[in-house]
């Protein structure tokens, strides 16, 4: 997984999968979701991440167990 904020287009990218994307779906407006050939979903982006997210340059990772 990866996870890109674009300071110059206050955009939040996570790649879950790194593949072409055969397909995309904007259902709510700033949230796009990427698909694969096999209609699974592959990536989020958001866009005006600084408007949704207290800091976007921070990044904190869990894993639970």
């Amino acid at each position: 997984m990866k996870v890109i904020y674009d300071v110059a287009n206050d955009t939040l990218q996570i790649i879950f999968k790194e593949v072409p994307v055969e397909d995309f779906s904007e259902d709510r407006p700033g949230l796009m979701v990427n698909y694969d050939t096999e209609d699974q979903m592959i990536a989020l982006k958001i866009r005006d991440a600084s408007k949704l997210i207290e800091n976007p340059r921070s990044l904190e990772h869990i894993v639970l167990d």
